[in-house]
This record gives C-alpha cells, structure tokens and sequence, in this order.
C-alpha cells in the first residue's frame, strides 16, 4: 500500500464534518422526545464517516479513469490524478473500506433494533446497502448518476432526509414529522456543497462530459440556484425553530447561517471559478455549526 499519506488526502477529511452533520441532527430530535443511545450515536457516527469515506475513495477513482480530473481542474489533486495511489491500489482501497462499512451497519442496526422484530432491520440494512451503492454509483460505471445531473437528488436524499430522519428513527423507532424541516435544511445545504463543488469544476466538467446539473444550467443561473438552496434552508430551519423550540434561545440555529449569507454574498458576486473553492469548507463547517446548534437548542430545554 502507498504511504499513509496519500490515504488520508484520499479520505478528504474535509467532507467529513458535513458527512455526519445529518447523524448529529437525527441525534437531537430523539433527544428531544427522551431517547438516548451513546453506542448507537457512535456507531451511527462511525457508519456515515465510512461510506463519505467510501464515496470518496469511489470519486477519486471514477473521475480518474474516466479523466475528469485533470489539469484543468481548479481544487485539489486526487489521489489517482496525481499518481499517489495506484488504479490498482485505489480500487482495493475501496473494497476494504465497503467491508468495513458492512460490518458497521450491522452492528449498528444490531445495537439500534435487535434482530427480534425483523422490520426495522431489514429495512435498515436495505438502506445501508442502498447507501454503499450510492457511493460507488456517484462516479463509477457508464451508468453514474454523477455524470447525469442526479448528484443533487442523490446529496439531498442521503445527506438530508434519510441521514436525519433515519438516524432518528435509529432511537424512536417511529417515524414523527418534527424531522421533516431539519432535514430538508440539512440537505439542501449539503446540495449547496455539492454544487459550490461543481460550479468550481464547471468547465474542466464540461470539457470531460460531465454533465452536472450546473452544466446544464450555466454558472450564472448555478449562481442563482445556490441562493435558493440557502435560502429555502434557512426558513426550513426558521420555520422549525419558532415551531418546536420554546423558550427564548428558539433563534439559536439561525446564527450559524450568518456566516452563510455573508458566504451567499461572495459567491454571488463572484465569476471566477478559482473564488469558489475557499467556499466550499465554510459552508460545509457552517452546515456542522447548524447540527451543533440544533443539537443544543434540543437538549437544552429538556
């Protein structure tokens, strides 16, 4: 194996703070109600850390045989584009890390369901599956999604509705609409990532074929587009605040969205695409500080 590294650059642990900030979310809403599972948070945690993990490893390696990244290409050098890491290697990488993300979403539905009554279980380990292969799917094989503009369907269901509502159901066991609004901020702002992402790369895309969503809009109307991820988010998460959380601290989740509007401002007056990339960690830092933020806001009226 490549030195540790190339392994690490490879991870993009970057992604990770917005990886697990759905699990965070779910987390609180449960908390909310009176549930509580230390090794089910964990184990929760672990299990969205490794397939981010997964779909990176996956990304690195599918825009890398297809060419996608390449010289033209402004953020960072993958791993395979660069040469760190083998094709070879690279793709064993990935089957380890799916082996590990197996092995973690059956302990997690074990620890969070039992395997008594076999519902809940199968679905999950259902959704498990299915989230292993929207990892890989993203960029590898004829047939990614990535490269048919579905990237944002996909962010927003895995990211939002399923890691926030999923995870809380981990602990009530019972789906409750109060995880609706939460989820919808959490994935649009997840999107929004996934779009600063591709309005960085929307030539060296359009260039390879890779037909995101912004390149079927044009950056200009992409520009026009991330406002409306933001700003549909923040009255998700208004909306939920003056709902569900009494008391005088129910604005609390709103503060971390200040830095955003500053962020929504610069992306908006920008059209360079080398401006895009410093963005792309204050929106996914400032998506984690809005789960610490909810997760407070949850817990501390109990």
């Amino acid at each position: 194996m490549t030195n540790i590294k190339a392994w690490i650059r490879a991870a993009r642990l970057r992604t990770l703070p917005l990886s697990v900030s759905g699990i965070v979310v779910g987390t609180a809403l449960a908390n909310f109600f009176g549930f509580e599972d230390t090794v089910v948070f964990v184990l929760a945690l672990l299990t969205t850390i490794g397939f981010q993990v997964t779909s990176n490893f996956a990304n690195d390696y599918g825009d890398g045989v297809k060419g996608t990244d390449n010289d033209d290409r402004i953020g960072p050098k993958r791993a395979l584009q660069s040469g760190s890491i083998s094709r070879k290697e690279l793709k064993e990488g990935i089957i380890f890390s799916i082996l590990i993300d197996v092995i973690l979403v059956v302990a997690l539905v074990y620890f969070a369901f039992g395997f008594d009554n076999m519902m809940y279980p199968i679905l999950f380990l259902i959704l498990g599956a299915t989230s292993i292969w929207a990892a890989i799917k993203y960029t590898i094989g004829s047939s990614a999604y990535g490269y048919r503009g579905l990237g944002d369907v996909f962010v927003f269901l895995f990211f939002g509705l399923l890691a926030v509502i999923g995870s809380m159901v981990l602990y009530t066991k019972e789906l409750n609409s109060i995880a609706i609004l939460p989820a919808v901020a959490i994935g649009l702002l997840s999107v929004g990532v996934l779009n600063l992402n591709n309005l960085r790369d929307y030539e060296s895309d359009k260039k390879s074929n890779k037909n995101t969503l912004i390149v079927f809009m044009g950056f200009k109307k992409g520009k026009i587009y991330h406002s409306i991820l933001v700003i549909v988010a923040f009255f998700s998460t208004l909306v939920f605040s003056i709902v569900n959380l009494k008391g005088g601290l129910f604005f609390l989740p709103l503060i971390a969205f200040i830095p955003v509007f500053f962020h929504l401002r610069r992306v908006y007056a920008t059209d360079r695409y080398d401006q895009i990339d410093p963005e792309l960690k204050k929106l996914a830092l400032s998506t984690f500080f809005l789960s610490v933020l909810i997760y407070i806001s949850c817990n501390i009226f109990l």
